[in-house]
């Protein structure tokens, strides 16, 4: 088995207010490019548009195809649709008016830079039809209630598996991540569509997934030494799961890598956005959920009637008397001989 970063003792707990300015200025940053730059680019699956199946009679160049159909519809998406021949393009025109209108314009252009690319004859547009937002609010709305909603479970999970304490310095720790992977995403202008969608929420059960791992590894310690600090016991538990963590996010870091690279266009949002996830779960596990579980502590300190305080307190002290007991010196004899009845 692999070991490495074994009996570590990195003081990470000692860099979280560099770590909360940083996080702080990239969130800042990134939700501040809302006022100046408006909201984020969704995709066709958010807005509507046009949706034109062209089949070819000779394989074209998908990167040389989307190349055509962007400069006349930017943010197109262009997937393979049962052979290599033939390809469904998703569209829309800016400033496009009624449905009927926009859906004769796409295809209209389409038809005109495939002509300048291909020949007439090398393709056929074999249907047209118009697309609605498949989501557009409902879906804005149900991904919101979805967060909200893992946010809640993951509060009352950890509220009752640990304490409330914990729920909460988890559950803050997560909302950290969706404020940052947003910002992110409104930086790098990436096209909001299901498939980032899908990203976010996968994020949140990672992310949490991660936290909740130390968090257990600190109720366990906190069990085993009772005079230690929360400080040293959270910086011992970071230690401790240092190996698993790196071995776990640098897996999944290799395989969204691999997506981001060699995917294609239609999955390479959706690697982005798990890519920078990654770090963001890693950096906020550490960084952001241990330093509000200390603040936490700090302005509402366990007391011994806590659950947990009483049950070690009365362990204690059963075994404090089971070591009297077998300490205590055995009774001296007597000194008399004991008579036995004469027999006759």
């Amino acid at each position: 088995m692999i070991r490495i970063f074994h009996n570590t003792t990195f003081d990470f707990i000692r860099w979280w207010r560099q770590a909360a300015i940083a996080t702080i200025a990239f969130i800042v940053l990134g939700l501040g490019s809302f006022l100046w730059s408006g909201g984020v680019n969704y995709s066709i699956e958010f807005t509507g548009g046009t949706l034109v199946q062209v089949a070819f009679k000779q394989p074209p160049d998908v990167a040389e195809l989307r190349r055509v159909i962007d400069a006349v519809a930017p943010g197109s998406e262009i997937q393979q649709f049962g052979t290599n021949l033939e390809y469904t393009i998703r569209a829309r025109l800016e400033g496009a008016g009624d449905i009927a209108g926009s859906t004769e314009g796409v295809t209209g252009a389409v038809r005109k830079a495939l002509d300048a690319k291909y020949t007439p004859d090398g393709y056929v547009i074999a249907r047209r039809e118009a697309v609605g937002p498949k989501v557009g609010e409902e879906l804005r709305r149900g991904a919101i209630i979805a967060m909200v909603l893992v946010s809640l479970v993951t509060l009352l999970y950890l509220a009752i598996r640990f304490e409330w304490r914990f729920g909460l310095a988890a559950v803050l720790s997560t909302a950290h991540d969706v404020l940052l992977t947003i910002a992110f995403i409104k930086l790098l202008n990436i096209e909001v569509s299901l498939v980032v969608v899908g990203a976010i929420l996968t994020l949140l059960g990672y992310s949490g997934n991660d936290t909740i791992i130390i968090f257990d590894r600190v109720r366990e310690n906190l069990r085993k030494t009772r005079k230690e600090s929360l400080y040293d016991t959270l910086n011992r538990s970071i230690n401790e799961t240092l190996p698993r963590s790196v071995l776990t996010h640098a897996t999944t870091l290799l395989a969204t890598l691999s997506l981001l690279f060699f995917a294609g266009e239609v999955l390479r949002p959706f690697a982005a956005v798990m890519t920078f996830g990654v770090f963001v779960a890693t950096f906020s596990s550490i960084y952001v959920a241990g330093p509000i579980l200390l603040y936490i502590e700090r302005k509402y300190p366990r007391t011994v009637t806590d659950k947990s305080t009483i049950a070690s307190a009365s362990q204690a002290k059963a075994e404090g008397r089971s070591e009297a007991r077998s300490e205590r010196p055995a009774p001296r004899p007597s000194g008399r001989p004991t008579q036995r009845p004469a027999t006759r």
